[in-house]
């Protein structure tokens, strides 16, 4: 799955630039690995939606599917041939082959509870509130396989004000650099073990599970510029770090400052001489420090100090139901059900325990567009072999 993601990857960027998406080239910010391509979300779903009206589709709002239809085929085989939704309030039942893209579990409260613990309830959902998995479930009561890592998910650190849902980004990157403190006013994690594209999404979740799920970002004056924060919280500022904590409401403000001078005193005089932001720089803490910095180790000794609340916040989860490369949804033998194909966040088994940054959407585009030349070649062998920027008909 993964292997074939990345082959059919730029294809499919080609394939979405046929069909009109505008990509901006955005050079890489401090501590980013590579160079990226931005476009606006809602401007990306405008533009695929009036392209998919262009090309006779149609796109039903207020709409909640409720049912798959199951058929029996002359081979006595079982197929799903339709889906019976609501659409604004009144049943209304859809035949033909169904592609489950609907995201994950993770905006439902219950579901993250069960799979990722206590308290997991109260995490701030950063995208749509209505991705609670019902057509996962759906999709396992007629037999797919449930992949992936159920009690795994892309929590990434965020704005500890962020709103409930619907944040979008709100991180505050470049805490790699930084020092990062709970409510006790203690270090708890190397803040610099690796780049930001490969610790960010899985750091939120380190974060959420300190006390009161909420920690603090402390920077010197040195350091504030090569923070990049993205959320609603006004940076705090002040003359010692017991300052700044008090004005975050961290509860042990004075065992804060003090971390932070022994946190210096273990970093190597010239740290900031040696603090190379655009690579893993070998520039560690002392080996007594607990825990360590292994990165990045530049002491925090020039005020104003700057801090912020962090916090974690959930993307998408990452089990899933089972498909092959063709987007076939699998059941618990390994066969393809006909006619339901999955593609995106509710497909499980690309990720465990991590997320290299940009995948997600690239798994979206991959195999969503997989998804609907499989459904529809297999619907209509006529449509077989659209080529990129030539859109079969029902794609």
């Amino acid at each position: 799955m993964a292997r074939h993601l990345v082959d059919r990857s730029s294809e499919t960027m080609a394939w979405l630039t046929d069909h009109g998406v505008d990509w901006e080239m955005e050079p890489p910010h401090v501590g980013y690995t590579a160079a990226r391509t931005f476009i606006d979300g809602v401007d990306l779903v405008d533009t695929l939606v009036a392209r998919v009206e262009e090309l006779g589709g149609t796109v039903v709002y207020d709409a909640e599917a409720r049912a798959l239809h199951e058929t029996t085929g002359d081979d006595g085989r079982r197929r799903i041939s339709g889906v019976e939704a609501l659409v604004d309030g009144e049943p209304v039942a859809y035949e033909g082959p169904v592609v489950v893209a609907a995201g994950g579990y993770e905006s439902d409260e219950r579901k993250r509870t069960v799979y990722y613990g206590d308290g997991y309830d109260e995490m701030t959902v950063r995208g749509s509130p209505y991705n609670t998995g019902e057509p996962i479930e759906m999709a396992l009561d007629a037999g797919a396989a449930a992949v992936g890592q159920w009690s795994g998910a892309h929590m990434s650190l965020i704005d500890g004000n962020s709103p409930p849902a619907r944040g979008g980004a709100n991180r505050i990157d470049g805490y790699q650099y930084c020092v990062v403190l709970n409510h006790d006013g203690e270090r708890f994690v190397d803040e610099g073990q690796d780049a930001r594209a490969h610790t960010y999404a899985r750091f939120g979740r380190l974060f959420f599970e300190q006390e009161r799920h909420e920690v603090f970002l402390i920077a010197d004056a040195r350091l504030e510029e090569y923070l990049w924060p993205q959320g609603p919280s006004d940076p705090v500022y002040g003359d010692t770090v017991a300052e700044v904590l008090a004005e975050l409401g961290c509860d042990s403000p004075e065992a804060g400052q003090a971390t932070v001078e022994a946190y210096n005193e273990a970093c190597p005089a010239d740290g900031f001489e040696r603090f190379d932001p655009e690579q893993l720089d070998g520039t560690a803490a002392a080996g007594d420090l607990a825990p360590p910095k292994s990165n990045w180790a530049v002491p925090l000794t020039e005020p104003p100090y700057v801090g912020y609340p962090l916090t974690g916040g959930i993307t998408f989860a990452f089990g899933g139901v089972g498909t092959d490369t063709d987007a076939r949804v699998l059941d618990t033998r390994e066969e393809p059900i006909p006619g339901l194909y999955a593609a995106g966040n509710s497909v499980g088994g690309l990720f465990y325990d991590n997320y290299p940054g940009g995948t997600g959407l690239t798994n979206a585009a991959v195999y969503g567009r997989v998804a609907a030349e499989t459904a529809a070649e297999e619907h209509d062998p006529s449509v077989a072999g659209g080529a990129a920027g030539e859109a079969p008909a029902d794609d």
